[in-house]
């Protein structure tokens, strides 16, 4: 299959599809859509879910809508130990620092983004070579009320920092379930946010990452 996948016309579609990965090698599944897999992630990071995202059919890439808007699916891959222990935070979604004004939870990309996931665990284990890890059993999840209380709690927290312009004291243990970090590669990457004193700075751009907690719990509500 050297052709890309068309997109999925349905969420069984896409469960289907994704389901059907599991258990794949990497080296597999790029050899199918023409790519090569390295032999580490250093200098790759997104490889993995740029390959996951094409046998799936999504677009988007790292545009601020959903993976398939049309389905109102977001997916994310997550690196598991042959236990399942998450590995890494997770990803969410860049984390607004100017023109806040009015923002809501509601309408927050963080609960666009969360609001039906298609999670793919990864075999994430830094000991095996790129080509030879495999895909995991994805699963569809939604927030329950409690974990979509969680993490609007977070939400508000976080915005209220960036609001009153303390962005830069705002650390990745605040949070019960979701951080903010900077998300650049390096320190030389800058953009505007709101200062102490209500004028703009420059920071590095932030992020919103699931704690591994909140991850760990949602892999033991689905597979208990």
């Amino acid at each position: 299959m050297t052709d890309k996948p068309s997109r999925p016309t349905s969420v069984d579609e896409l469960f289907e599809r994704a389901a059907a990965l599991a258990g794949k090698r990497f080296s597999e599944l790029a050899e199918q859509v023409g790519l090569t897999a390295p032999e580490n992630l250093r200098r790759d990071k997104g490889w993995v879910g740029q390959l996951l995202e094409l046998h799936l059919g999504a677009t988007a890439g790292s545009k601020p809508t959903q993976d398939f808007p049309e389905l109102g699916v977001e997916l994310k891959t997550l690196p598991v130990t042959p236990e399942g222990e998450p590995l890494e935070t997770t990803f969410v979604c860049s984390a607004p620092l100017t023109s806040i004004e009015g923002v809501q939870w509601a309408t927050s990309n963080v609960r666009n983004k969360l609001q039906h996931v298609l999670w793919l665990p990864i075999d994430g284990r830094r000991e095996i070579p790129v080509p030879d890890r495999v895909v995991g059993s994805a699963f569809l999840w939604a927030p329950n009320e409690k974990e979509e209380a969680q993490l609007r709690a977070d939400w508000e927290e976080h915005m209220d920092r960036i609001a009153l312009g303390q962005v830069e004291s705002i650390t990745a243990r605040q949070g019960e379930v979701m951080q903010i970090r900077p998300k650049a590669a390096d320190g030389s990457v800058l953009t505007d946010a709101i200062g102490p004193e209500g004028t703009i700075i420059k920071v590095r751009p932030r992020g919103f990452y699931l704690k591994k907690d909140f991850t760990r719990a949602i892999l033991q509500r689905i597979f208990a």
